[in-house]
């Protein structure tokens, strides 16, 4: 498989049929969600196998020139044998808060995050030099600039697959952590104002 995408006639496509975000009020904005996927730390890749079976697997990650780059061993594993079947892919990354509650009842409790649900097209880049420069990103995302090692040298790079998605669509949510004064016993925002708090009274 070459650094060109093989989408197929059966391969879903993200179009104006794709479900919309439904919760537009926490909608990010196009900076915010760029700089929530350049900073995050890991990811979960969705891959679609033979027989429709979904398979997801978390990856550490870069977002280099637009497109999310990952790595996995060179074997064909589950990862590989579903991209070469299918390059449709879906990309999740989030930065989960505080859980806090809003209401009087248990039910009445929420997270502060920010998420990012990525829709694209994964294809497996074969060319050394573009592997050398998914590394260099790599190590400089989550290397320690403290380690002294030779810099640059990965002599390992036939030994891995590295992927590059190309972004088709992607949306981003987040939910801030309210001030103390809206949060519950300062505030009671329960949506279910008209319940007892004792079902036997």
């Amino acid at each position: 498989m070459s650094d060109t995408p093989r989408p197929t006639s059966d391969t879903p496509r993200p179009t104006s049929d794709t479900p919309q975000l439904r919760r537009t009020d926490k909608q990010m904005s196009d900076a915010q969600l760029r700089e929530l996927i350049a900073r995050g730390y890991c990811g979960r890749l969705a891959t679609v196998g033979p027989g429709t079976w979904p398979y997801v697997v978390p990856l550490l990650y870069v977002f280099l020139d637009g497109e999310i780059w990952v790595h996995n061993t060179r074997a064909t594993g589950h990862l590989r044998a579903n991209v070469e079947q299918a390059s449709a892919v879906c990309f999740e990354l989030d930065e989960a808060g505080k859980v806090f509650p809003y209401g009087r009842f248990e039910c009445d409790t929420s997270i502060a995050y920010r998420s990012a649900v990525i829709f694209g097209h994964i294809r497996i880049v074969e060319e050394r030099a573009k592997k050398q420069a998914f590394f260099e990103a790599f190590m400089a995302k989550y290397g320690d600039p403290a380690w002294v090692r030779p810099r640059g040298l990965f002599p390992r790079l036939d030994q891995v697959t590295v992927y590059a998605i190309a972004i088709e669509r992607m949306t981003g949510k987040e939910a801030p952590l309210p001030a103390l004064e809206k949060q519950w016993p300062a505030l009671d925002r329960t949506k279910s104002p008209e319940a007892q708090t004792d079902p036997q009274t």
